[in-house]
């Protein structure tokens, strides 16, 4: 059984546009033809590929018809560029990151490669510990994430350690936590969770002796409104130190103390020999192991 580049092809596109109407104008064929090509493919293989859902979404089988659509787009801009030939055609790669690496150092790197290449980026924003999913499901073709063993057919290389310390402003201190942080101030001084998988600060009150459930809880689910609200004095919460490092510079937050929280970040990615891919790769280690700096032991 062979699929069909384009029956493969219509299939990525309705689950990256949402909608047979998006994926129609997408390729610039109607609705109807989208939704044929879709069932033709589905009668070829004896399997269901898409749940008709808003969005609509692969299913399991599926998924794997679209991780070779995008396979097959990156295999046709590397042939392309090999042989010299101009093309006005630009590539989607699909990258998964945690929310932190987003806002301090991820995009730099993509902006300069999108300066060099025909290639545009389709950024999917999750926590480190489940961007590797994205990895399994075929979603993304790279993620900055904390798992260190390899996704099965991927590649893992280290990238560093980003550390989070716990902060707050001298005003929340003075209010909340005069006597310091001790464990009775802790148990009530409001905390703020980016959401509600986020586990660090109560890694941290687990390690300072309070149960992670006492406090009250603030939830910022944006890395910079995060830090922004720390910085405003809403609660104390852990940051970067490349995020918090010019505010402790300027006296505008402290430093709570206690132990760092250290989350090892990796970057995997398929393990497909594309000299675009692995551009990709090398701009982001590069970044990567420049910015967080503590290597992974």
């Amino acid at each position: 059984m062979r699929l069909p580049a384009d029956l493969v092809e219509t299939l990525a596109a309705a689950v990256d546009a949402g909608t047979m109407d998006a994926a129609a104008r997408r390729l610039q064929i109607t609705p109807s033809a989208v939704s044929q090509r879709i069932k033709s493919l589905e009668a070829q293989v004896g399997r269901v590929l898409l749940v008709r859902s808003k969005p609509v979404r692969a299913t399991e089988a599926g998924n794997a018809v679209v991780r070779m659509a995008r396979q097959l787009a990156l295999i046709e801009h590397d042939a392309l560029a090999d042989i010299g030939v101009e093309t006005t055609a630009t590539v989607t790669v699909p990258l998964a990151v945690n929310a932190d690496s987003l806002a301090t150092w991820f995009l730099d790197p993509l902006a300069r490669l999108a300066r060099e290449h025909s290639v545009v980026f389709d950024i999917h924003r999750d926590d480190q510990d489940f961007t590797a999913g994205l990895l399994e499901a075929g979603t993304v073709m790279g993620a900055v994430t904390s798992r260190h063993t390899p996704v099965a057919g991927c590649r893992v290389h280290p990238l560093g350690i980003l550390r989070y310390e716990a902060v707050a402003t001298a005003g929340f201190i003075a209010r909340h936590l005069p006597d310091g942080p001790t464990p009775a101030a802790l148990a009530t001084a409001p905390v703020i969770d980016f959401d509600r998988r986020d586990d660090l600060q109560r890694r941290w009150l687990e390690a300072a002796g309070v149960s992670p459930d006492a406090p009250p809880r603030h939830y910022v689910p944006s890395s910079a409104d995060f830090a922004t609200a720390v910085h405003l004095g809403l609660g104390w919460a852990l940051l970067p130190r490349i995020q918090s490092q010019a505010w402790l510079d300027d006296g505008s937050l402290l430093l709570l103390g206690g132990p760092a929280v250290d989350v090892p970040l990796f970057w995997q990615q398929w393990d497909l020999r594309s000299p675009l891919l692995e551009t990709i790769a090398d701009a982001v280690l590069d970044a990567g192991r420049r910015i967080l700096a503590v290597p992974v032991p």
